[in-house]
């Protein structure tokens, strides 16, 4: 319910907005506008006609802006001549719509100006700051945009440069593996050919066949080299060798290597030439070497097609390809992902160490752009450590939130500019190395989109991001 009221040039005096104003500008003000007085509910609504601009007078509101399909409350006051509604129509035709809700909160009355007497206002008695605030509004609105973009672009660049090489390692790894394989194989068939020409009996073959079993159950139990130091390797590898010399084997350098990854020494090797007998145990000895580094082989192909599986899964993980815009989704898995996808650009000097709540549960998230919040905090806690440092990632609940805190080891922020970090075009890096719009959209999603919070806490060698996701998205206002 509105109701319509007088309007007094001293009352409006007394309202921060209009105190400079002289009494010829305060009755004209009178006589364009009016005051009214406004029951709780919603005054407008974002996106409707900028018909009318409101300077409040007594009372309480709430400012919402629309963030997909909810309508997040951005702030609330009962402050004295705050402003709202058509507040830019002084920019003519291209802004010609309410940029926010507005929800009256108690029976409140406002100072109601019509949106074309609002611009002729601005342009009668304030030509240049017009033109001034013109400029500003929509050279830092495209400003911001492009660079945007261009943040956005940046970010996806540098992570499919990291994601190219991880992929590649492995992938070439699968295609020397293969190589060799099937030189291995080829001489499988060779060695099984002098097998069946050779003087191997029935009980021989029997034999051969168990202890070749015997040694591919040795080699996947994981009894091999991995927890011996490149000197003991380099002993073991010598005395194989030499017992081949003592046994008359010919080239048994070759492969001793492949024996003492199986974890086999010695040991082993006497007990096959006790049970195959000096005339066939060069033959038995390559034929258990071929069928051990044949297993190996394909150990290296699994291995290395694990990890591309891996990495294109962390990618589409952290992509959220096919996948609903919002969903419920595990922040560990989230960040994960992006640990995967920024290992490369992190590089080994960054030692990264996980906190986890196990307990936490799946919370409803636009899981695409909380990766970008997770990829910006990352990886500028990676630029700030230089390389050289502790990541810790941390989850745990409090209150009716959900925490991840991202914090490193780097020199810190100053604590001078620690409370600008979340001003667009704002950053800490040299010239050329940062737009200052990273942790701006960080801010945009974790508060604007997901209703939570974004804050830090800086002293050098611990600066600490933290992210609070309520559990449930909130609705937006009814009218």
């Amino acid at each position: 319910m509105t109701t319509f009221l007088p309007c007094d040039i001293d009352e409006l005096r007394t309202l921060f907005l209009f105190e400079k104003l002289t009494d010829d500008q305060l009755t004209w003000l009178c006589e364009h506008g009016h005051i009214e007085l406004v029951g709780p509910g919603m005054l407008y609504r974002e996106g409707d006609d900028a018909t009318s601009f409101y300077v409040l007078m007594d009372g309480g509101v709430a400012l919402y802006r629309r963030v997909g399909e909810d309508d997040v409350e951005v702030s609330r006051t009962t402050q004295r001549g705050v402003y709202a509604g058509a507040w830019a129509s002084y920019l003519g035709e291209r802004v010609q719509t309410y940029t926010q809700s507005l929800r009256v909160l108690e029976p409140s009355r406002f100072y109601v100006l019509a949106a074309g007497d609002f611009a002729a206002l601005m342009h009668d008695w304030f030509p240049m700051a017009v033109h001034l605030l013109e400029g500003l509004f929509f050279g830092q609105s495209k400003a911001q945009q492009a660079i945007g973009q261009r943040e956005r672009l940046l970010a996806l660049g540098s992570l499919s440069a990291g994601l190219t090489h991880e992929l590649n390692n492995p992938a070439a790894a699968a295609g020397r593996a293969t190589a060799t394989l099937r030189q291995r194989v080829a001489g499988m068939r060779h060695k099984l050919a002098l097998v069946a020409a050779g003087p191997y009996d029935r009980e021989t073959l029997a034999t051969l066949i168990a202890l070749q079993e015997k040694a591919v159950d040795t080699l996947a139990a994981g009894r091999g080299d991995a927890a011996l130091t490149p000197l003991e390797i380099s002993d073991r590898e010598d005395q194989l060798a030499d017992w081949m010399d003592d046994h008359d084997l010919t080239a048994g350098w070759e492969i001793a290597p492949v024996f003492v990854a199986a974890g086999l020494g010695t040991e082993w090797l006497e007990h096959v030439a006790q049970l195959v007998g000096p005339e066939v145990l060069e033959g038995a000895v390559r034929w258990l070497a071929y069928t051990l580094e044949t297993e190996q082989l394909m150990n290296e192909v699994e291995d290395a097609t694990s990890r591309i599986s891996a990495l294109v899964g962390a990618a589409k993980q952290y992509s959220q390809i096919g996948r609903a815009p919002d969903q419920v989704a595990d922040v560990h898995e989230l960040l994960d992902s992006t640990v995967t996808m920024l290992e490369q650009r992190m590089g080994p000097g960054i030692t990264v160490v996980r906190h986890y709540d196990l307990a936490l549960p799946k919370i409803p998230v636009y899981a695409a752009e909380l990766n970008q919040v997770w990829t910006n905090l990352i990886d500028n806690a990676a630029q700030a450590m230089d390389g050289h440092g502790t990541l810790t990632l941390t989850t745990r609940t409090v209150d009716d939130w959900v925490e991840v805190e991202v914090a490193d080891t780097g020199p810190g922020i100053p604590p001078e500019i620690v409370g600008r970090v979340f001003e667009p075009f704002f950053t800490t890096k040299p010239v050329g190395s940062g737009t200052g719009l990273g942790l701006d959209i960080s801010w945009r999603i974790v508060v604007g989109k997901h209703h939570g919070d974004l804050s830090v806490t800086s002293v050098p060698g611990d600066t600490r991001f933290r992210v609070r996701l309520p559990r449930s998205l909130t609705e937006g206002p009814t009218a």
